[in-house]
Formats: C-alpha cells, sequence, structure tokens
C-alpha cells in the first residue's frame, strides 16, 4: 500500500521551502530529513525532553508531536534562523558565556523557547522555572543555563530594575 503524500509549504526562518512528503511525517524529520535542518533535535519522540521545540507562528511547539502537514502555510522558525550572519543571538552568546551548554543537544530547543519567551515579556523568574523546566537537560544542571537567562534578560530594557532569581 503506497503511503499518501501532500506538497506542504512553509516559510522557514523568514524563507518559503515546499516539499511532497506522506501525510504522518512529523514536523521534526521534515525539517531534519526533508529540509536539511538538523539543529531541530529529536531526544525522546514524546514531546517531553524539550530538544526539538521550534517556533510556529511564533509559538513554541515540540516537533516531534506535530505532522508536517499541521504547519502548511505556517511561519516556522528553527535554531539556524538565530545567527544568519554568523554572529550569535544575544541568548546563543549568553549560553556560550555562561557555560549553558555542555553537549549541545538540549540547547537549540532551549533557546527556541527563551526566544518566545523574551518576545512574548515574560519575567526572567518565569524564563528561569516554568519555560527552562519544560526541557530535560543531562549535562549542565541547569545552573550555566540559569545563568545565562539572567544575563540575557538583564539586557532587555523591560527588564530593568526586575528581581531577577538566584
Amino acid at each position: 500500500m503506497k503511503a499518501e503524500t501532500r506538497e506542504v509549504t512553509i516559510s522557514v526562518n523568514g524563507r518559503e521551502m515546499t516539499r511532497r512528503t506522506e501525510v504522518r511525517t512529523l514536523l521534526s524529520d521534515f525539517l531534519r530529513h526533508e529540509l536539511g535542518l538538523t539543529g531541530t533535535h529529536v531526544g525522546c519522540e514524546h514531546g517531553v525532553c524539550g530538544a526539538c521545540t521550534v517556533l510556529v507562528d511564533g509559538v513554541p511547539m515540540r516537533s516531534c508531536l506535530a505532522l508536517a502537514v499541521q504547519a502548511d502555510g505556517a511561519a516556522v522558525e528553527t535554531v539556524e534562523g538565530l545567527a544568519p550572519e554568523g554572529e550569535l543571538s544575544q541568548m546563543q552568546q549568553a549560553m556560550r558565556d555562561e557555560h549553558g551548554l555542555q553537549c549541545g543537544f538540549c540547547t537549540p530547543g532551549i533557546l527556541m523557547s527563551m526566544l518566545a519567551a523574551e518576545r512574548a515579556g515574560v519575567s526572567c523568574a518565569e524564563a528561569c522555572g516554568d519555560v527552562l523546566g519544560g526541557h530535560v537537560c543531562r549535562c549542565t544542571g541547569y545552573q550555566g543555563i540559569r545563568a545565562a537567562v539572567r544575563r540575557r534578560w538583564a539586557a532587555l530594557p523591560a527588564a530593568r530594575g526586575e528581581e531577577t532569581p538566584a
């Protein structure tokens, strides 16, 4: 039996892309295997670890739980879009400066969630707590990641005067 396919058009990091894919293809697999964007990592394939987080129309989404056809017509942002000119984004630089990564497997998902949190204007405490709590990091113990979030949030104009968590 031949699998049903459908044409999917998504704007990925500002660039429109169209591919024909099986309707059962996960968004994470579509990004990685159809488009060659391997920065989106797949860890648990159950939506628990957060490594596959991308932004779909600005909203964080576990790409291992979504089908590519569900993203048809949407704007998808991946970690590759954070540094299009080769310069690290401010959050990437903070992660580097604060040693917020070790193996780097969880990092792309964390970066994408933090970008959404920054855009949404969430507090540093919420970013370090609820937002980061949706990601599993097996290497760092989260201390460097939290320090990176605090550094980034301290640089945000809206965060001036906000008390940052320890």
